[in-house]
């Protein structure tokens, strides 16, 4: 976790970072929770579950981005202003080692944090018998959207 390099616009930033998360349907369908949140870094993690592996019984990939993605979005998240919200822009996984454990830990953290846009990554952590392995790391950008500009699909 980044120690305070970064100082964050909102005052309010670890609520609505809670809220935003409370609302996202793909994150409670997964058992996704948070674990911290700090300026400039949040941690999440998700317990393993039979339904979330692939055929080989690993954490299926597409979790593993799922987690990651959010972890470092919402890492940027807590440095813009109030009212704002962000979306992905892009980002690359490499996958290290097999998610074969008890739970994945993910952990963002922003690298540079611009106005418009905010550049991020997570490593992602298997634990299995107490013991953290990198699994996959995550390289991101993500765009800054005042609140005008967040409507919902529909």
């Amino acid at each position: 976790m980044p120690d305070s390099m970064f100082e964050p616009q909102n005052p309010d930033f670890e609520a609505d970072i809670r809220a935003s998360f409370a609302r996202q349907g793909l994150m409670c369908h997964l058992g996704i929770e948070i674990v911290d949140v700090l300026p400039g870094a949040v941690t999440l993690q998700v317990p393993f579950s039979q339904s979330l592996t692939q055929q080989h019984g690993y954490f299926h990939g597409g979790v593993m981005g799922a987690i990651g993605d959010s972890a470092a979005g919402y890492a940027g998240l807590t440095l813009t202003p109030p009212g704002s919200e962000v979306v992905s822009v892009e980002y690359k996984i490499n996958f290290t080692t097999p998610g074969a454990g008890e739970r994945i830990i993910a952990k963002g953290t922003v690298k540079r944090a611009g106005r418009t846009l905010i550049v991020t990554n997570a490593d992602l952590f298997v634990e299995k018998a107490g013991t953290q392995s990198l699994c996959a790391t995550i390289q991101q950008t993500i765009m800054v959207l005042s609140a005008n500009e967040t409507r919902p699909a529909g």
